[in-house]
């Protein structure tokens, strides 16, 4: 049988949760350097502001980071707040592992698996089982999984953005709950409840297309694969390769968004940004606003400023996640048939 035809219901729950996150744990490791180089590269074009946050995308799940160049912040400099000029992609890696130490280029680590995993394991079993649904309603058509994919991801994001908003509040000022509660309150009250998913305008716009385009690239060629070399169902090595393409491609086409997203400096309530006139500035800009900004400032060219470090991630990445996924899905259902 194959693995695209195993739904969550073949598999138990403990079985699905540990096929994700080991995913999602390898991803973590084999990437985070990638887009350490990528985070870099593009906020050098446009530097962030003291005090100021921005979204950081590790290619599982986005976090938003605070600039802590303002003295008033007690927090120490993090990674993407470094100096540095770098000429391109392997410059900046040479550099940064050279002068900063080879551990930075794992900057960020922590709170993608403290966050980024359970994160990982609701998106994949909501795709799973509306999947499974779908394809049960309205047979194996390749418009399925597109369409699968923009909503499973629709709603991770929805739901994880306010969530992230509440966990960076806590990481750049070092709040106890009941502070926590009070500076979410004060937000709310200030800017209404829309601001607890501030940002997600721009997430949606890359992220929807992109799982569009990427679960149905990836159901396609692993289908066209498992025919082709004439296997009863998905290998490793097969999902890796569908994951490698479908992802790259995704991955150049809702480029000009990720670069949106990290020029996005994002403000969270009563957060230490330096002038009411710039809060104004950030969460009236729209993301078409933003990309004629760059456009007229660096040319086309400028919305796809990243691209090698992105495909560099992007690429391993999809291909690590759902070949481990997809592996541990037909290792466990074999397992539980035989048993």
């Amino acid at each position: 049988m194959s693995s695209v035809n195993i739904c969550s219901g073949d598999i138990t729950i403990t079985q699905q949760i540990v096929a994700s996150s080991s995913g999602a744990l390898l991803t973590s490791l084999m990437v985070t350097p990638m887009d350490v180089v990528k985070i870099r590269l593009q906020s050098q074009v446009h530097p962030i502001a003291a005090g100021e946050c921005f979204l950081y995308s590790n290619g599982l799940m986005d976090h938003l980071c605070i600039n802590c160049g303002d003295a008033k912040i007690k927090a120490p400099c993090e990674w993407y707040n470094r100096p540095g000029h770098f000429n391109g992609t392997i410059d900046a890696f040479v550099k940064i592992a050279r002068n900063e130490g080879i551990r930075s280029l794992w900057s960020g680590l922590s709170p993608t698996i403290i966050s980024a995993i359970p994160a990982t394991v609701f998106y994949f079993s909501i795709y799973d089982n509306l999947l499974c649904r779908a394809r049960g309603r309205y047979g194996d058509h390749f418009y399925v999984p597109l369409v699968v994919g923009a909503v499973a991801r629709g709603i991770a994001v929805t739901i994880v953005s306010p969530i992230e908003m509440v966990r960076t509040k806590m990481q750049s000022e070092s709040l106890s709950y009941i502070e926590l509660g009070k500076a979410v309150k004060m937000t709310v009250k200030s800017d209404g409840y829309l601001s607890l998913w501030r940002g997600l305008g721009a997430t949606i716009l890359r992220d929807i297309p992109f799982s569009a385009l990427y679960w149905t690239g990836y159901e396609s060629l692993k289908k066209v694969f498992v025919h082709h070399f004439h296997k009863d169902h998905t290998t490793f090595s097969i999902s890796f390769a569908s994951g490698a393409i479908s992802g790259t491609f995704a991955a150049v086409v809702t480029l000009p968004f990720d670069v949106v997203k990290t020029r996005r400096q994002i403000t969270l309530g009563q957060i230490k940004i330096p002038s009411a006139d710039v809060t104004k500035k950030l969460t009236n800009t729209s993301t078409i606003l933003i990309m004629k900004d760059i456009v007229n400032a660096q040319g086309y060219r400028g919305l796809f400023t990243g691209i090698t470090p992105r495909i560099a991630k992007i690429a391993p990445a999809c291909a690590t996640m759902i070949a481990s996924y997809d592996y541990l899905k037909q290792f466990f259902h074999d397992r539980n048939k035989n048993a």
